[in-house]
């Protein structure tokens, strides 16, 4: 549970900066205190499912999309994820990725 409440803080962080809202504004929005929020956003608290509803409404958004992390793996894990996905390339999509992947960084 430890790991859902941080990821689904990241989340609602990442929605709320895309969105040009700070955290006092949405605290406000969805009447709770601005510590409070905080809270969720750290991951020490998870957020009431009215809260929930409250978050997913002020940001635009269905409830589901705040549950949408994938995106937030840690390194290990995207790399495994894009080792696993670029495997079954034939060798002119090998080529392609290695020249997106060199125009990323610069080399």
């Amino acid at each position: 549970m430890a790991e859902l409440k941080k990821l689904l803080g990241r989340r609602i962080k990442e929605l709320r900066k895309i969105r040009n809202i700070k955290q006092e504004e949405l605290a406000e929005l969805i009447n709770i205190a601005p510590r409070n929020l905080s809270n969720i956003e750290t991951g020490r608290c998870f957020p009431s499912p009215d809260n929930l509803e409250k978050i997913a409404q002020s940001l635009n958004i269905k409830v589901k999309e705040l549950f949408d992390f994938e995106h937030q793996q840690d390194n290990e894990e995207l790399f495994t994820e894009i080792i696993n996905r670029i495997k079954p390339a034939n060798r002119e999509r090998l080529q392609d990725f290695y020249k997106i992947i060199c125009s990323l960084t610069n080399e």
